[in-house]
């Protein structure tokens, strides 16, 4: 729609241009541009006749205009006199007009007098160039006689810059002027009749006139045209485009009847010649001859151009119209479609019986006949779709996806409808089995029923009936259920409860049935029995006592053993049983259960995050295979447009660098964890450098999302995407990434949730913040590549840190006291980019384009050296403001945040920066205490535990990027001003005179970086983790999170640890209190540290305080060196 609007506003610009170069033209035909004079304006002027331009021309060409003996020609009012001459001289070419006129002033019946009075008045008002003047004298004896006297004494005063030439006789003046250049009055033989002249003007001019308007009308026409709104409906477009032809025809008529106009005119100048081959026309109907055809030319361009216009403006009010019945057809197929799906959606009964089935069956039939037509009617309107792309329809974005979705419709009405009659033709074949063992069991029950019971008494008779019975059993192969589940399996999908129960009761048919057919078959294979003789009974002999069902005294033994271990088995088993209970008492009866239930939720979020990174690789790589890779394929260049070409980079950015990411590295170690899902934080921090090559994708994105708006219609993507057999177009899987990326921090969120008592929770923590540091970082980088205006290099100001919009005041000590005042009370509107080394004011810009483009875009005003900045983190009377002033408050910006989340969230970061500064410069010039102070014991934090030489190798890296920056930092003594620490407790608060409120002005840092567990992690010399064993232990800080909730302890507390439990838990006893609980090692070292007993404990404490002492000693030390330098923050 948008390349189709900018076709048709060039259109337009190309139609104004060439019709205001047709108006220009018609002016400069008729010198109109030079001296706006038409002569219907001077009509009566002229027609008095006492100057004329007869067309005739001297020996070089110069136009003669005549003076004829006109007696009022003294009464002449003197602007008509100047305008007669005026347009009389605008008529001749430029270029003979540029050689001169010649005058010819016929006075032979006039007096001495008046020709001098001619003379002088035609000398002062000719305006153009003069080459000669011809006088024809009075012929009176007297005159004449007195004309030759005074036109000697009077030389001076007719002086003029051209020659006078006092003519006696025509037959003179015909030696000056050839006589076919002169009229007959003046004895020559040029044919002129003013009257023809006048008329023959006046008709060209009002053609010209004609022309220039034409052109205008079709100017303000095509504007109208141009402007005009599209009509949302078939009726209004219809009308619109039948009111634009109609107002077309008209404007064609008018060009027809000036044409028409023009060859009449052309004609009536031509027609001598016409009638006469032999006629000369004269130098001014060649002219006229000449002017006549230009402005027609100018008016079949004029025409021309209309035509043009025209038909890309009938074409889109065509499409327009064209679109407008596809979307009226789209509603009322689309309408149909979902009456015909909400219809199918009602077959949803199997049946009860095959009759109900087939009856069921055939309504389906019928209703699939009926909707026949509408699918057909859906498929020919989405076929539509090749013809609207083939004729370059303007809203083709918008047709394709109602297209697609006309197929989808009728792809998925055509397989529900084949799904619905499945499930019938199973409910069919169903019932008929149901209906054959129904009847095989009736049957059954008659053959029963059937058999005499005085003819089964003989063997023959029994025999006869039994062979009848097998017979009919062997009929029961394809006619009975044989395996109850293998129906519920194969008919799962169209068992309801009342069809199951159905089942159900026909298999207990069948069974009972069969029951009946082996209690016949056992007495009948009785009476058949072949009657024996009887046999003497026999005294048994004496091995029959060996022989007896009695057991031996071997299996004896073997049984009693059995029966032995079966009871020690399950007096073992009634121990542990009991064992397991006070376990599950002790711990809480639901821990267990609970526990498993969070391993089952931890498991299914990473067979999720396996499963969807596989998914996610899977289709990076058809991306990179089916669209990038053809990109470069031969066969497939002629697919693709010469603008689109060398483009892949911007299209696909550094998509193959993320595949191969993922395929080679973080997929394989996914994989790895598989089994471990709590510890699967480790791999996303072993690979999180890696993850930053998002933000070079992320900010390639607007420029590739350009790209495809571009070209999304090109044939080379669609060929691509018909080939990959996929139902989304590319820029769908080009945003996959960005949604990656954002997918793992959900991932990230739902294993912390089920892991928080689990070893890696520390890990899925860590991750969790450094994903959502990373999708920061790439919100700023999108904001931050938009800033323009900026001088220098952006990266040289480290990394950005934050960045938002906020009204800001300015108050400086500097400027006039009443802009002062008046900026108070006017905020700005800037964004903030701070960064490690500045902090820049931006203005924000308005949003153009879609999508991407609609970004804003940032006009760089100033920016603050972080050296040299302090902050102010209360501001009286308004909780979302703070301060930010520079060079010891000579520049103040009162900054005021959306919210007073916001405003403490920069606020923190501020002051992580300049403490951050101060702390390297402490560490600058304290660097061998700093070393002095890392190799002492420190507690061993509670972090630390998991995985301690993860952590270490970790911390040590911490530490020695701490050292690199230390010397990078510049301007650390007018950073900031804090007080000194006192002793164990950090940097104090600054005071200020403020509410009680606002107690916490200024900066400050609350944390003491000695005292961290990167620190104590590189000073402390421990190598492995500590092996607890049982005994007494005194407590060091308090707890309360115990498996058993009524279990705490508090500092000080003696606990016993009594012994330890599965999933390393230890049963401690308080021995303060007397409670006893479960609690997790991990927990455990926190709370007794390194020591074995209650003595070597009370060191280590004495220990960690001389630590704490010295690195206060140190940071005062530190403090001291730069306490002049901070005394503006003070103050």
């Amino acid at each position: 729609m948008r390349c189709w609007l900018k076709i048709e506003e060039m259109a337009l610009e190309e139609l104004m241009q060439r019709l205001n170069a047709v108006s220009q033209c018609a002016d400069e035909i008729m010198h109109q541009d030079i001296i706006p004079l038409y002569a219907a304006d001077i009509q009566d002027q002229l027609r008095k006749q006492f100057a004329y331009l007869s067309g005739g021309r001297g020996g070089d060409g110069c136009p003669v205009i005549t003076f004829p003996d006109y007696p009022a020609f003294s009464e002449i009012p003197e602007k008509e006199f100047q305008n007669v001459l005026t347009y009389l001289t605008s008529i001749p070419s430029l270029r003979d007009a540029g050689i001169g006129f010649i005058l010819v002033i016929d006075r032979r019946q006039d007096k001495w007098t008046s020709v001098k009075a001619s003379i002088l008045r035609i000398a002062a008002s000719f305006p153009g160039n003069l080459q000669l003047v011809l006088v024809l004298r009075p012929t009176g004896f007297f005159h004449r006689a007195l004309s030759d006297i005074a036109f000697r004494f009077n030389k001076d005063e007719l002086k003029m810059k051209v020659p006078i030439i006092m003519l006696g006789s025509v037959s003179e003046l015909q030696g000056y002027i050839d006589k076919t250049q002169l009229t007959e009055d003046l004895g020559g033989t040029l044919d002129y009749c003013h009257s023809r002249w006048l008329s023959r003007r006046t008709a060209i001019e009002g053609f010209a006139q004609k022309v220039k308007q034409t052109a205008q009308i079709l100017q303000s026409f095509g504007t109208e045209l141009a402007e005009t709104e599209l009509p949302n409906d078939v009726q209004s477009t219809s009308s619109l485009l039948a009111t634009h032809t109609e107002k077309k025809d008209k404007m064609k008529e008018d060009i027809r009847v000036a044409v028409e106009q023009g060859d009449d005119i052309l004609g009536s100048i031509t027609k001598p010649v016409t009638e006469n081959p032999e006629y000369k026309l004269n130098q001014d109907q060649l002219d006229n001859q000449t002017t006549v055809e230009r402005l027609l030319a100018q008016l079949h361009e004029t025409e021309t151009a209309f035509d043009e216009f025209w038909i890309k403006h009938q074409q889109k009010l065509e499409q327009c119209l064209r679109l407008r019945n596809f979307e009226q057809n789209f509603r009322e197929v689309k309408a149909a479609l979902d009456i015909v799906s909400e219809r199918l959606s009602a077959f949803t009964d199997v049946g009860n019986s095959s009759s109900h089935v087939e009856h069921i069956l055939k309504d389906l039939a019928n209703f699939e006949e009926k909707s026949y037509e509408t699918i057909v009617k859906a498929r020919m309107l989405a076929s539509e779709r090749d013809a609207f792309i083939q004729s370059n329809h303007y809203a083709v974005d918008s047709i394709i996806p109602k297209c697609s979705e006309l197929h989808h419709l009728c792809d998925a009405f055509t397989t529900e409808i084949e799904h619905r009659r499945n499930l019938l033709n199973k409910s069919l074949e169903l019932h008929d089995l149901l209906e054959k063992s129904m009847k095989w069991c009736d049957e059954g029950i008659y053959l029963l029923a059937s058999q005499p019971v005085d003819k089964c008494q003989s063997q023959d008779g029994a025999e006869s009936a039994l062979q009848e019975i097998e017979k009919f059993l062997d009929t029961g192969a394809g006619n009975k259920i044989k395996e109850l589940n293998k129906i519920y399996r194969e008919y799962a999908h169209i068992l309801n409860e009342d069809l199951k129960e159905h089942v159900q009761k026909v298999f207990q048919k069948q069974e009972s049935m069969e029951e009946m057919f082996q209690k016949r078959q056992v007495s009948l294979k009785k009476l058949a029995a072949k009657q024996t003789r009887p046999v003497q009974p026999v005294a048994p002999r004496p091995e029959a006592f060996v022989k007896s069902p009695c057991t031996s005294p071997g299996l004896q033994r073997e049984n009693t053993s059995n029966s032995e271990s079966s009871a020690l088995r399950r007096v073992n088993y009634r121990k542990g049983k009991s064992e397991m209970t006070e376990l599950h008492q002790s711990r809480g009866g639901s821990t267990m259960d609970d526990e498993e239930n969070l391993a089952v939720l931890r498991q299914h979020v990473m067979n999720e995050l396996i499963e969807t990174e596989r998914a996610y690789v899977e289709e990076l790589l058809c991306v990179l295979e089916g669209y990038a890779a053809e990109m470069d394929n031969p066969l497939m260049a002629h697919l693709i447009s010469p603008e689109l070409q060398n483009k892949k980079d911007i299209l696909f950015g550094n998509m193959e660098e993320i595949y191969h990411f993922h395929n080679r590295i973080f997929l394989r170690e996914l994989e790895t964890y598989v089994e471990y899902p709590e510890l699967v934080g480790r791999c996303f921090l072993d690979q999180m450098e890696d993850f930053q090559i998002y933000e070079k994708y992320c900010q390639n994105k607007p420029r590739s999302e350009s790209l495809w708006r571009q070209f999304s219609d090109s044939v080379f993507f669609q060929e691509c995407q018909r080939k990959l057999d996929h139902k989304l177009s590319l820029d769908s899987y080009l945003l996959k990434p960005v949604q990656r990326i954002t997918k793992y921090q959900l991932l990230l969120k739902e294993m912390l949730k089920y892991s928080k008592n689990c070893e890696g929770a520390e890990d899925l923590q860590e991750a969790l913040t450094s994903i959502l540091g990373i999708l920061k970082a790439v919100n700023d980088s999108m904001h931050q590549i938009a800033i323009t205006g900026y001088d220098g290099n952006l990266n040289e100001l480290g990394k950005l840190l934050m960045q938002g919009s906020f009204s800001v005041w300015t108050d400086h000590k500097k400027g006039h006291t009443k802009v002062k005042d008046l900026a108070r009370f006017k905020p700005m509107q800037r964004h903030l980019f701070l960064h490690e080394k500045a902090v820049l004011f931006c203005k924000k810009r308005e949003e153009n384009g879609e999508g991407y483009e609609k970004a804003p875009s940032y006009s760089y005003k100033h920016s603050l050296n972080m050296a040299a900045v302090g902050i102010t983190e209360n501001v009286k009377g308004d909780a979302k403001k703070f301060e930010i002033w520079y060079n010891a408050r000579e520049e103040v910006y009162i900054i005021q945040a959306p919210t007073p989340e916001v405003k403490a969230t920069w606020v923190s970061e501020i002051r992580k920066v300049l403490t951050s500064q101060l702390q390297a410069c402490r560490e600058a010039s304290q660097h061998r205490t700093l070393e002095q102070t890392q190799s002492l014991p420190l507690p061993l934090p509670a972090s630390s535990c998991a995985s301690p030489s993860r952590n270490h190798t970790r911390n040590t890296k911490k530490m020695e990027e701490k050292k690199a920056d230390i010397t990078s930092l510049e301007g650390c003594g007018t950073t900031v001003a804090p007080k000194y620490p006192e002793k164990g407790k950090g940097w104090a608060k600054p005071s200020h005179s403020l509410d009680a409120s606002e107690e916490n002005d200024g900066w400050s840092s609350a944390e003491e970086p000695l005292n961290s567990s990167d620190a104590e992690e590189e000073g402390g010399g421990g190598g492995g983790e500590m092996k607890l064993t049982p005994g007494k232990y005194t407590v060091v800080t308090d707890y309360d999170k115990g498996v058993s909730e009524e279990f705490t302890v508090k500092s000080g507390d003696l606990v016993q640890l009594i012994r330890e439990g599965e999933d390393g838990l230890w049963f401690v006893k308080n021995l303060s209190s007397g409670r006893e609980g479960w609690i997790p090692a991990s927990n455990l070292l926190m709370l007794i540290g390194n020591s074995k007993s209650a003595q070597s404990l009370s060191s280590s404490e004495s220990g960690t305080a001389s630590s704490t002492l010295s690195t206060s000693s140190s940071c005062s030390d530190s403090c001291n060196v730069s306490s002049t330098s901070f005394s503006d923050i003070k103050g």
